[in-house]
């Protein structure tokens, strides 16, 4: 080995200058000693000067590396790795503008290198030059998508080779290689994880616009929908103007209750550009929602105009249900069907959505055969993209019971968020659920909102402790909960949920209408809160479940026999709890409400200990946002001919009446046994 002193004669410069190198990160203090005798021999030698500046930004000498590293690049401006330290050197001096000068030059002369960019833009940061900043940042992400190790771990990903991804990714701390491992954590179902990497690769990269792209929808599936908006808004300002971020936002003020200003997004990009069937579809939900009927359906007639093929735009015209599709829709649809037969599996949403389509039209030309043909086929088809399986959720409910018995809820004592602002109807679909909370909401002292996540998002939580193995089943979980831990749960609810409150009105509803499942929970933790239920006749609520397409959820309803036994699980859940706790409960049965709206409307509001207010008699005349399936049926008065239309199908209803089993002949009441 060469000396500090000398160099051997048998030791190249090459071979010096290696060693002095090697030593860098290790023994800065012996590479700096290394370089130096190297110049002592060859006075000016770049690599060695270079070798020393380093090894003097290592050992914290920060000033004298800047010193001899300005030098240096004025003769070597041309050498990439001069001007990368010079940058570092003055970063770590507080240098702003001397570090923005070395990486502009930099990045000019090696765009396709990411580093250079990222650092760039840190630096324009600190000068306050954030425009500039997100330039530097998308150059940065420009040049890492000829990155040949990202783009492999890219291809291993969405091959499912997820644990191969995240190998190649091990050593990679760069926003896109950690932007990269939060989706792979994504692909994984471990949510917190990848929020986490998402999160990460934001705050190393402001600028990295699909990262916080990707970080709103990630936020939106967990419903942090405050910081979704706040993403969606920072995108709207991004130096590359992109219609999908504008759409992106929209979304999010969808999920938050703006349909006003999602709307204004939608109409502001047709006006710019007419041809989009997609963003006249989302439009015409959106003025759906707000009731401005006629022109949802030009909305919703631009999109089908621009593209016959689109089955949801086809489905949200007849879902209006004030709408008759006629013998010319009819014909369009069922050509559009035979146009995308060749594409039967890349375009099966499409499909399915044709047929509830072609279901709903047929069904209100009387032609009731063809109809269900329809409905059946639509049904069947979407079944098979969907997991439900009714043996394991009727396993569920049983478990849901056993931890809620009478006995437990008496010994369980005081406890819970005492706050009694949460009205839950709860329910199946299409039970006349939405017309109570359109009754309610009419009312001053209550606030409508939509169907909230949150109660179910806190039950899926308690349920992950049991998976996890945390607790042998849910009942012990749930009595291993003290009284602060359902109090703690039950503001936690109150917190989720304040961001849908839009006035200061004492009670607001919530309407999903799962929430039957977790009536005990409930009980324990908002003690004070009312629980509404909405019953309608098994088969009247069943079928009109089974021919309606969700946009999300309800998995149960696309098939006769799962849909009749979850009713009957529904019914068997409810009934448990009335023996635990008689009264709780206030069940409301549509029949009734349509026979006799003035009298079970006053029983309602009596039970919620709510003063009679004329408006909820005339609900319909409420301009308040609906999002369900009947918003338009409840913005007319109550009309009586939906009550037993199911008998038109009755026919082809035996495998629903033989899943609903003692729960048909014994309705309104609940049956001995379930």
């Amino acid at each position: 080995m060469a000396s500090v002193g000398t160099l051997s004669g048998s030791a190249t410069m090459q071979q010096a200058l290696g060693q002095a190198a090697r030593h860098l990160d290790t023994e800065p203090a012996r590479a700096l000693a290394q370089a130096e005798a190297i110049l002592r021999q060859a006075r000016g030698l770049p690599p060695a000067e270079l070798i020393a500046c380093q090894a003097l930004r290592r050992l914290g000498q920060t000033q004298a590396a800047l010193a001899r590293l300005t030098a240096l690049a004025r003769t070597e401006a041309r050498i990439p790795a001069v001007l990368w330290e010079l940058a570092q050197a003055a970063d770590e001096a507080g240098d702003t503008g001397r570090a923005i000068a070395a990486l502009d030059s930099l990045t000019r002369q090696q765009p396709g290198v990411a580093s250079g960019w990222f650092l760039l833009a840190t630096q324009l940061r600190k000068a306050g030059r954030d425009q500039d900043a997100w330039r530097a940042d998308l150059s940065g992400i420009h040049a890492s998508t000829r990155d040949r190790a990202l783009l492999e771990a890219a291809v291993a990903m969405r091959e499912e080779r997820l644990d191969e991804a995240e190998a190649m990714l091990a050593s990679r701390d760069d926003p896109p290689a950690i932007r990269l491992r939060g989706e792979i954590l994504w692909r994984r179902g471990d949510m917190t994880a990848a929020l986490e990497q998402v999160r990460h690769a934001v705050e190393s990269a402001p600028g990295f616009d699909l990262a916080r792209d990707f970080l709103v929808r990630l936020l939106l599936q967990t419903n942090s929908l405050s910081q979704a908006l706040d993403h969606a808004e920072i995108l709207q300002s991004s130096p590359i103007p992109n219609p999908g971020y504008a759409l992106l936002k929209a979304s999010v003020l969808v999920r938050l209750g703006d349909q006003t200003g999602a709307k204004l997004i939608y109409e502001r990009l047709l006006a710019a550009k007419a041809d989009q069937p997609q963003v006249w579809q989302n439009l015409g939900h959106a003025l759906k929602t707000l009731g401005e009927q006629s022109d949802a359906v030009h909305a919703y007639r631009q999109a089908v105009g621009h593209q016959p093929t689109m089955g949801e735009a086809w489905w949200s015209l007849a879902n209006l249900k004030t709408v008759t599709l006629d013998h010319a829709d009819i014909a369009t649809m069922e050509q559009a069907l035979a146009t995308l037969e060749p594409e039967a599996e890349s375009r099966a949403e499409d499909i399915f959505h044709l047929h509830f389509s072609l279901g709903k039209a047929l069904e209100d030309a009387g032609d009731y055969p063809a109809a269900f043909a329809h409905y059946d086929r639509g049904n069947r088809l979407r079944r098979t993209m969907v997991l439900h399986d009714a043996d394991s959720f009727a396993a569920e409910v049983q478990a849901t019971a056993a931890a809620f018995t009478a006995p437990v809820l008496a010994a369980s004592g005081p406890g819970g968020c005492p706050a009694p602002d949460p009205i839950f109807i709860v329910g199946l679909p299409r039970s006349g659920s939405t017309l109570v909370e359109q009754i309610l909401s009419s009312h001053s002292q209550v606030e409508g909102t939509m169907e909230l996540p949150d109660l179910m998002a806190i039950a899926g939580r308690l349920q992950s402790r049991v998976d996890d193995g945390e607790f042998a089943d849910f009942a012990t979980m749930i009595a291993s909960l003290t009284p602060a831990d359902r109090t703690r749960l039950g503001e936690e609810y109150l917190d989720r949920t304040r961001i849908h409150r839009q006035s200061d009105k004492p009670h607001f509803i919530d309407k999903l209408p799962n929430n039957w499942q977790h009536v005990g929970l409930i009980q324990l933790i908002l003690p004070n809160a009312r629980i509404i239920d909405a019953r309608r006749h098994p088969m009247g609520c069943c079928f009109s479940g089974w021919k309606q397409h969700f946009a999300r959820g309800q998995s149960f309803t696309y098939d006769l026999t799962d849909i009749g036994l979850y009713y009957r699980a529904y019914v068997g859940l409810m009934a448990d709890f009335d023996a635990a706790l008689p009264g709780r409960v206030h069940r409301l049965f549509y029949e009734r409400m349509v026979a006799d709206t003035p009298g079970e409307v006053a029983r309602l509001l009596d039970h919620l200990g709510l003063p009679f207010e004329e408006a909820c008699l005339s609900f319909w005349r409420n301009k308040r946002a609906v999002r369900t399936a009947s918003s338009e049926q409840v913005r007319q008065p109550i009309y009586t001919d939906g009550v037993d239309h199911w008998r038109h199908f009755a026919p082809w209803l035996t495998p629903l009446q033989e899943a609903l089993g003692p729960v048909l002949p014994a309705y309104p009441d609940a049956p001995q046994v379930v």
